[in-house]
């Protein structure tokens, strides 16, 4: 029997959702889903194309109770800016979980992604940043680093805002760009500096080595790393990590394999058996920040789970609208 699919565009897509606090919401709602038990994720599946300098991750999960769930293809190929072309794009895939039928496709070249991230950024500065954040400081220039300090902003109104990256220029554009925030924004001379000054701190970068180091800690510090999402990126000193009053990883497994916490394990440096888990803070299964003098980390790698809300969300916002494309399959 034929049944309808609703294929759905990238600029069909950002004019029904937005970066907001039902989005974050949504979010926080999949990381608690996950402490719950029940929620089916499947490692990631993630190539790596050196010669190609791209990578693609394939992500999903089953949340119980959801109408939906997600299969989420994402590729980034970081020389295509030489050719006009964008770094990222992909697709989500929207399957009932009643029937495992095709419900619809999000044609969003990585836009749904991007949300998902930047309200996950969100939701760990909720749970662990100091209540009061004056200065926020966020290290890179690309798309995250715009999103992620909107997000930030959301949950942490902060006064000022410091941006860092290897190109001054990028950093300078990026600053232009979130100029509606209504705050103080200025580039940091370095890292370091931008940590001295700041007490929610975002890094977005790819890199392969640390940009902040474990030295630069100071009381009343929250760090969300999110560039780390596959084996080999390292963007916080694994010494950082043993340092802080708390590590929060989104999900433990793949924070093990893939996240921050990889590379403090190949170094020998990190001696509990698991890490605390968002979700677990969320639910108030495990500690979050204590006192605002804490050091608190959170490592972001991306969860499957992230994606089956956001989708289900996009669906659910979709309804009764007349949006996209209907075909008969």
């Amino acid at each position: 029997m034929a049944h309808d699919i609703r294929i759905v565009t990238e600029a069909e897509l950002r004019k029904a959702v937005a970066l907001d606090r039902d989005t974050v919401k949504v979010i926080e709602e999949a990381f608690g889903a996950l402490s719950d038990g029940g929620v089916v994720m499947p490692p990631v599946m993630s190539m790596d194309l050196a010669e190609a300098h791209g990578e693609v991750d394939v992500k999903t999960a089953y949340i119980p109770g959801f109408k939906g769930f997600a299969i989420k293809v994402s590729p980034g190929f970081f020389d295509n800016p030489r050719l006009g072309l964008p770094s990222l794009n992909g697709l989500m895939i929207l399957f009932s979980a009643r029937t495992g039928l095709v419900e619809a496709v999000f044609l969003d070249n990585g836009y749904l992604t991007d949300l998902r991230t930047a309200a996950a950024g969100a939701v760990a500065a909720q749970h662990l940043a100091p209540e009061t954040v004056q200065t926020a400081g966020v290290i890179g220039t690309g798309v995250q680093a715009r999103l992620q300090a909107r997000a930030a902003h959301l949950v942490r109104p902060f006064e000022r805002l410091l941006i860092w990256g290897r190109d001054a220029a990028k950093a300078c554009a990026c600053a232009d760009d979130l100029s509606d925030l209504g705050c103080d924004i200025s580039v940091a001379e370095s890292p370091e500096a931008l940590l001295r000054d700041s007490q929610l701190v975002i890094t977005t970068t790819p890199s392969k080595e640390p940009v902040i180091k474990a030295d630069w800690l100071h009381p009343g510090l929250h760090i969300t790393a999110m560039g780390s999402d596959q084996a080999g990126k390292n963007e916080i000193d694994p010494q950082a990590l043993v340092r802080a009053d708390l590590y929060v990883a989104d999900r433990a497994p793949q924070a093990q394999s893939l996240g921050e916490l990889r590379a403090a394990l190949e170094a020998g440096l990190w001696g509990e058996d698991s890490p605390v888990e968002l979700g677990d803070v969320i639910r108030a299964r495990a500690r979050g920040r204590r006192d605002a003098a804490e050091v608190t980390i959170c490592d972001l790698t991306g969860t499957g789970a992230q994606d089956t809300a956001i989708a289900t969300h996009v669906m659910a916002r979709l309804s009764d609208r007349d949006v996209g494309t209907v075909i008969r399959a």
